[in-house]
This record gives structure tokens, C-alpha cells and sequence, in this order.
């Protein structure tokens, strides 16, 4: 039997962490950001929401060189990768090596801050490079307030000439 990754149940929880972290920061829900009204109830719902939600979110763990954990639909098609390679995936690797101290300056903003908005450019598997613009990245934490990671939400985004 093939199970889609919002059916897992470590992911259903992933998804629960991101949205709750997101509505903690930014104190209104990720689904009304991008006026989605019709939100769903049940976890294993929620999770398959947002995994098929036209805006991209891609979330990383707590690794010294964080990996990917999560990625919606959306953001495995902008990346040109399988769930299985997202999920092995450094999230440096989709910022250029031009990109990486900005990178590196956003993430350490948001996590005295709590989030951040941003704009800036990523290159995906293939080195397509694309322009995110109006981008938020917040901390993903807990009920403990225990910091889990880092997630990103965008939808404003276009690809550039090589």
C-alpha cells in the first residue's frame, strides 16, 4: 500500500507543530494568510490540506545542518524532488552559495524574533533559480515552547533567466 506523505502519522504531526507555531508568532491561522476559509478539522484533514494548499511551505529540523521534514506538494514541484529526497535534503542546498549569509542572517533573526519576512532567491535540484517575494519564515515549537525547527510560507514567487 502506497501511503502519501500527509498520511503519516509523523508528518500529520509535523503539520500540526508548523501551523500552531505559525498562528503563536503571527497570532492568526497559516490557512487564513492566504484566505483559506475552508479549513478543515480532524489532523489527518488538516494535514492533507495543507500538503495539497496552492502556497508553498517547506519546514527543516534541528540538525547542525538542518534537513528538510516537511514540504507541501507545492514545494516538492517548485524543488523538482520526490518526498524521499526532500526529506534527506540540507534546506541549504536551495539557497546559492552567493545566498548563503544572508540565509544564514534570516534564520538567526527569526529565531531571536520568533519570525521574519523575506524575499530573496532559491535555485532548485536542476538550478532553476526563482525570486520569492513576501515570504515569512517563523520557529516551529512545541507545547513546551520547545524549538522543533524553522518553517517557510510563500506564494509570491517567479523564476528567473539563467
Amino acid at each position: 500500500m502506497n501511503i502519501t506523505p500527509w498520511q503519516q502519522k509523523n508528518v500529520i504531526q509535523r503539520t500540526e507543530l508548523i501551523i500552531s507555531s505559525f498562528e503563536h508568532w503571527l497570532g492568526h491561522s497559516l490557512f487564513h494568510e492566504f484566505n483559506v476559509t475552508d479549513v478543515k478539522n480532524s489532523p489527518i484533514d488538516i494535514a492533507k490540506q495543507l500538503f495539497k494548499a496552492d502556497f508553498i511551505v517547506a519546514s527543516h529540523g534541528i540538525e547542525s545542518d538542518p534537513i528538510f521534514n516537511y514540504g507541501n506538494q507545492k514545494a516538492l514541484d517548485m524543488w523538482e524532488l520526490s518526498w524521499e529526497e526532500f526529506i534527506q535534503t540540507p534546506s541549504r542546498k536551495t539557497a546559492e552559495e552567493v545566498e548563503q549569509k544572508e540565509r544564514e542572517r534570516l534564520l538567526a533573526e527569526t529565531t531571536k524574533k520568533g519570525f521574519s519576512h523575506f524575499s530573496t532567491i532559491r535555485i532548485t535540484r536542476t538550478g532553476k533559480r526563482f525570486k520569492i517575494n513576501n515570504g515569512i519564515v517563523w520557529n516551529v515549537i512545541d507545547d513546551q515552547q520547545t524549538y522543533q525547527g524553522q518553517a517557510a510560507v510563500y506564494s509570491d514567487f517567479y523564476f528567473l533567466q539563467n
